[in-house]
C-alpha cells in the first residue's frame, strides 16, 4: 500500500517556511490580525519549533501575506529567504553542495522539509538539465505566486553557494504577466510563458562545476545526520504522481490505484477532490509532461509519443494531447523546438 499524507494534515514545521513568512510580512508592517486570518491559530504557534501546521494553513498564510502587502514583489521577496532554509541536517548539507548536480539532487530527494509545497523533479538529456515543479497540495489560485517564490529560491541559493549568477531559463506555464519587472530583476531576462510547464533549464555542464563553498567533509556528516532523522511522507499529489509516472505506458484503472493506495474508489476521489483535482486531471499532467519530455529532449514525433504513451495511433493522441493543453501536438512541439 502506498503512504501518504493530505492537505489537511500537520506536517509542515511552523517555525520554519511559515515563520520566515509570517516576519517578512511583518517587516513590511503588516498586521497580525490579516495574516493569520483564516488559519486558527495564535502568532505564537509560529514561532514554537515543535508546533506543526497543515499545507492548507500554510497556503492561507501565504495567501493573506501576498493580499497584505499587495505587491508585485512579496512572491520573490519571499523566495530569497527559502534555501538552504533552517531544516536541521537536510539544510546543513545543502548549504555544503560541492557543486549544482549535488545541490539539485538534495532538493528533489528532500523537498517534503525543503519545498513543501511544491516539487521540484529533475530530468538531464542531451546536455540540459530541467528542474520543473508539479504542485504538491492543489492550489491553482497560488501557484502562479508559489512558482515565483521557488524558483527565485533555487536561483539566489545558487548565486551565493555558487558564486556566480547561473545563466538559468525560466519556463512558466501562465500567460505573460503584464509586467515582468519582478521577474527579470529576481529571475534574469530569459523568461518564456505559455510553455505549459513551470520549469528552469539550465546547460549540463554547470551541474558539476566546483562550488567555493562545497565542503564534501561537511555535506557528509550533514547528509548522515539527515538519515537518522524521520522520513517525511510524500503528499498524496506527489504520490500519485509517481505513481502514474511509472505506469504511463500502462496505465491502471482508477479502482486498482484506489487498491494501491489502500482506499476505495469514492475514498480516493474525495481525497482528491480535497486538493481539487481528480484521477483523470492527475493522468493529464503526468501524459501532458512526458509529451513535452519526449517532444523537447528527444525531437519525438507525433507517431513515436502516441506509441509510447499507449495511444492506439496517432489521431486519438492528437485529439487528446488539445484536450490537454489547448494546442495541437506539432504548434506546441515547433514552439519547444524553437
Amino acid at each position: 500500500m502506498i503512504a501518504f499524507h493530505t492537505i489537511g494534515d500537520a506536517c509542515i514545521a511552523a517555525g520554519q517556511q511559515p515563520a520566515l513568512a509570517l516576519n517578512y510580512a511583518r517587516s513590511r508592517d503588516a498586521a497580525d490580525s490579516a495574516l493569520l486570518r483564516g488559519l486558527w491559530l495564535d502568532a505564537s504557534v509560529l514561532s514554537d519549533p515543535a508546533s506543526m501546521i497543515t499545507p492548507g494553513q500554510y497556503h492561507q498564510l501565504l495567501a493573506n501575506t501576498l493580499r497584505a502587502l499587495n505587491s508585485p514583489d512579496t512572491s520573490f521577496m519571499l523566495g530569497q529567504h527559502l534555501l538552504p532554509g533552517h531544516n536541521g541536517a537536510i539544510s546543513h548539507a545543502l548549504l555544503h553542495a560541492q557543486n549544482l548536480r549535488q545541490a539539485l539532487e538534495l532538493l528533489t530527494a528532500w523537498h517534503a522539509r525543503l519545498t513543501p509545497l511544491l516539487c521540484p523533479r529533475l530530468r538531464e538529456e542531451n546536455g540540459i538539465a530541467v528542474l520543473y515543479w508539479v504542485d504538491s497540495y492543489g492550489a491553482p489560485s497560488l501557484l502562479p505566486a508559489l512558482v515565483e517564490m521557488h524558483m527565485t529560491a533555487v536561483a539566489a541559493m545558487c548565486r551565493w553557494l555558487g558564486g556566480e549568477r547561473l545563466p538559468w531559463r525560466f519556463c512558466f506555464n501562465r500567460a505573460a504577466p503584464a509586467h515582468v519587472e519582478q521577474h527579470e530583476v529576481h529571475l534574469g531576462s530569459e523568461l518564456r510563458f505559455n510553455c505549459h510547464l513551470d520549469a528552469m533549464l539550465i546547460d549540463s555542464t554547470w551541474l558539476d562545476r566546483p562550488w567555493p563553498r562545497g565542503n564534501a567533509v561537511a555535506a557528509s556528516v550533514a547528509l548522515r545526520n539527515a538519515a537518522g532523522e524521520a522520513a517525511a511522507l510524500p503528499s498524496l499529489l506527489d504520490a500519485m504522481y509517481d505513481y502514474l509516472l511509472e505506469r504511463v505506458r500502462r496505465v491502471p484503472s482508477q479502482e486498482q490505484a484506489a487498491a494501491d493506495f489502500g482506499a476505495s474508489p469514492a475514498t480516493l476521489k474525495r481525497y482528491l477532490s480535497r486538493h481539487g483535482t481528480h484521477f483523470q486531471a492527475e493522468l493529464d499532467q503526468v501524459r501532458t509532461h512526458v509529451a513535452l519530455h519526449l517532444f523537447h529532449s528527444r525531437r519525438a514525433d507525433n507517431e513515436a509519443v502516441a506509441q509510447y504513451l499507449g495511444f492506439h495511433d496517432a489521431t486519438n493522441f492528437r485529439r487528446s494531447f488539445k484536450r490537454w493543453t489547448g494546442k495541437t501536438p506539432a504548434l506546441l512541439r515547433d514552439a519547444l523546438l524553437a
